[in-house]
């Protein structure tokens, strides 16, 4: 991404997409009764609270009344229908891992099968964008986080902690070149989760290929255990790699939400926060909801003078429902340089 004089003035910069990930799969309710939802009327409310509040994407995972991460495609059915109907205008992102939360205690912390992600391409109604990871990773999310983070919470528990230390992601080639395929047929944006500068080096390939013919929207996750650490060597180096035709979230966890988040409003990239992400207020004196996440960043926003997108323009910004139809075209779209052409010498420019 390029960035000219006047890139950090506000009004040369796209509104601030919000996205919220209230649902929390990683914890129990009872880690924070108070924001994690549990009933399906009590996760379509969160949305809407979220919406209210400056949240224009949802990251949605959804729990059975027992608690535990809900792998029901029926289930996720049914909240999509609740959110549509209560909130049109919200992007509806699907979490990809569908829920890794592990099944009791000692269990691991997995995604779904192969066969069974795929069927994310079949919910109805149709999302908006389901995310994806990118070449198979260690993901243990607990490596970054300290004995504060923890404190009182599930996770503090060894055995549930020892199962989301040893998670990894099943994201090998051929899946995900399918799991795009059956996406785009059915008009569902693909929304890449990256966790270094490796995985978007596999994306620009397949876009180079012809069997990624999409946007590039996608979020640097910087969670460390096998991803990036939210540091500002990591996301500089990342940044100046993403194509300037791409939009940019970024992701982090527990209380370095905040400050890559305020970084990210400053350079005119995209944010996401919630209970997903961190349960915790800065002075660790108490918890701090979702809700109240997206109040602080609008807030922020308001004082650097950018605006916040609403549904219809976070809709724009993420070009939901665009698609292309050869190598070439995506290529040009999302900023990168074209092919090179058979005999061709020199330097490439951009399309």
């Amino acid at each position: 991404m390029h960035f000219q004089d006047g890139s950090l003035f506000p009004e040369n910069q796209d509104k601030l997409v919000i996205t919220c990930a209230p649902y929390g799969p990683e914890w129990m309710p009872a880690d924070f009764p108070e924001d994690l939802p549990v009933t399906m009327a009590e996760h379509i409310q969160k949305a809407v609270d979220c919406y209210h509040a400056g949240a224009t994407v949802l990251h949605l995972h959804v729990r059975e009344l027992d608690g535990k991460g809900s792998k029901r495609l029926s289930k996720f059915n049914e909240l999509i229908a609740g959110v549509r109907d209560a909130v049109p205008d919200m992007v509806i992102q699907v979490g990809g891992s569908i829920s890794f939360a592990p099944e009791g205690d000692g269990e691991s912390a997995k995604w779904l099968s192969d066969d069974t992600r795929h069927m994310l391409a079949e919910l109805t109604p149709v999302p908006d964008q389901v995310t994806i990871a990118i070449n198979s990773n260690q993901m243990n999310v607990v490596e970054q986080m300290c004995e504060a983070d923890l404190a009182g919470t599930s996770l503090a528990e060894p055995a549930l902690y020892r199962a989301y230390r040893e998670m990894t992601i099943p994201a090998g080639p051929e899946w995900v070149e399918e799991h795009i395929r059956r996406l785009s047929a059915k008009g569902i944006q693909t929304q890449f989760q990256l966790a270094n500068i490796t995985q978007l080096e596999t994306v620009e390939r397949m876009m180079r290929r012809g069997v990624c013919n999409v946007p590039l929207i996608l979020t640097w996750v910087a969670i460390g255990g096998g991803f990036d650490a939210p540091n500002l060597y990591n996301l500089a180096n990342f940044v100046r790699a993403v194509p300037d035709g791409a939009v940019l979230t970024l992701e982090t966890s527990m209380l370095n939400v905040l400050p890559i988040n305020m970084m990210a409003i400053a350079l005119g990239l995209h944010v996401r926060c919630g209970n997903e992400d961190n349960l915790w207020q800065q002075d660790r004196k108490a918890k701090m909801g979702s809700v109240r996440q997206i109040e602080q960043l609008v807030r922020i926003a308001r004082e650097c003078g950018r605006e916040v997108a609403d549904g219809q323009e976070a809709r724009r910004i993420y070009r939901i429902g665009e698609f292309y139809g050869s190598a070439d075209e995506t290529l040009a779209r999302n900023g990168f340089p074209p092919n090179r052409r058979p005999g061709q010498r020199g330097f490439l420019h951009h399309a």
